[in-house]
């Protein structure tokens, strides 16, 4: 057996750039990502997946083209596979994100915030 403790907090204090998620583990063919936020990002979807975001720290808005979701520290929300989405944060948020290996977190988009996949720490 591979598994060893993994301290989400310490994991937060090795990267400081934010819409870069960074993989911690994984599950099947699942990747647990964290991810610092702020501002905004970009409109987009994912075709074939769902996506899960956890608020571990601060708080953050989900736009979607008829309503807006808002996150707080503790909150998790999952946007449902092809849904338009923007996510945002007027202040840095800590977030958990959970998807398949290979997911690109601008979807289809593409965008200057489009960041390298399978990035560990």
């Amino acid at each position: 057996m591979d598994s060893k403790v993994i301290n989400l907090k310490d994991k937060l204090t090795k990267f400081s750039d934010h819409w870069s998620p960074r993989v911690i583990a994984e599950m099947n063919d699942y990747q647990f990502k964290l991810a610092k936020f702020k501002d905004d990002f970009v409109w987009h979807d994912h075709q074939d997946t769902d996506e899960v975001f956890l608020v571990l720290h601060g708080a953050m808005s989900i736009e979607f083209t008829d309503k807006t979701v808002e996150l707080k520290e503790g909150d998790m929300y999952v946007v449902p596979k092809g849904v338009k989405h923007k996510p945002y944060a007027l202040q840095e948020c800590h977030v958990l994100l959970v998807e398949p290996r290979g997911v690109v977190n601008t979807g289809e988009s593409g965008s200057h915030l489009t960041a390298q996949n399978d990035i560990w720490i």
